[in-house]
């Protein structure tokens, strides 16, 4: 598969699998985002990289993908849609704001979808949540992800969701502040947190002049 340069070793700081996923676009609150998954093959290597699907389901969908192209691109398309809606809901939650309507409405319709292959495997340790692994849908990576959004919508971590300080700039990403006191600011103290630092010091420079 030809994929997105970078897709692999994408920086992962949401703290959370749903929020990883929404911040798969760099600079996402700004007029110029740059999209990392650009077509469906990206998603699956995203999804690989995350521990979402293993080499071997990560074939499979591939193998999916080449016999239906024109699926796959339909497919991309929701899973924009999706980790768009996502987006939206989650960074108003960090706002403190109530998420649109049409946007719970569309993650519901997804999230109906996913559910209706969820099943009970047997592992090492007991029982888990599971995937039907009979069912072959282009859709299937999709599902953990909107699982996983619904536990943390539904948790008490979601008071604890941040979007990095630095999005009236355009860096837009979101994370679940798990510090003791609650008083993380930054998508990345490299990044976003040290161009603030930066930025602060021309601006006493200046004034000091």
């Amino acid at each position: 598969m030809e994929t997105n340069l970078g897709i692999r070793g994408l920086k992962r700081i949401g703290g959370h699998i749903a929020l990883d996923f929404a911040n798969t676009v760099d600079w996402h609150a700004s007029d110029n985002p740059h999209e990392w998954l650009d077509a469906y093959d990206d998603f699956l290597v995203w999804c690989e990289d995350s521990g979402i699907l293993s080499s071997q389901e990560l074939r499979d969908q591939a193998e999916l993908m080449a016999a239906d192209p024109s699926g796959a691109r339909a497919v991309h398309e929701i899973i924009i849609q999706t980790r768009e809606a996502l987006y939206r809901i989650f960074t108003a939650i960090a706002h403190d704001r109530r998420p649109s309507s049409g946007d719970l409405e569309f993650v519901n319709a997804r999230l109906r979808e996913a559910m209706a292959h969820v099943e009970i495997a047997a592992n090492d340790n007991g029982y888990s949540w599971g995937w039907e692994t009979e069912t072959k849908s282009l859709e299937r990576p999709l599902w953990p992800i909107l699982h996983a959004a619904a536990e943390l919508l539904t948790s008490d971590d979601l008071a604890r969701v941040k979007q990095c300080a630095d999005h009236r700039d355009g860096c837009g990403w979101l994370f679940v502040d798990m510090s003791r006191n609650r008083s993380r600011r930054w998508c990345s103290m490299s990044d976003c947190g040290n161009r603030a630092k930066v930025r602060r010091y021309y601006r006493r420079a200046r004034e000091g002049q």
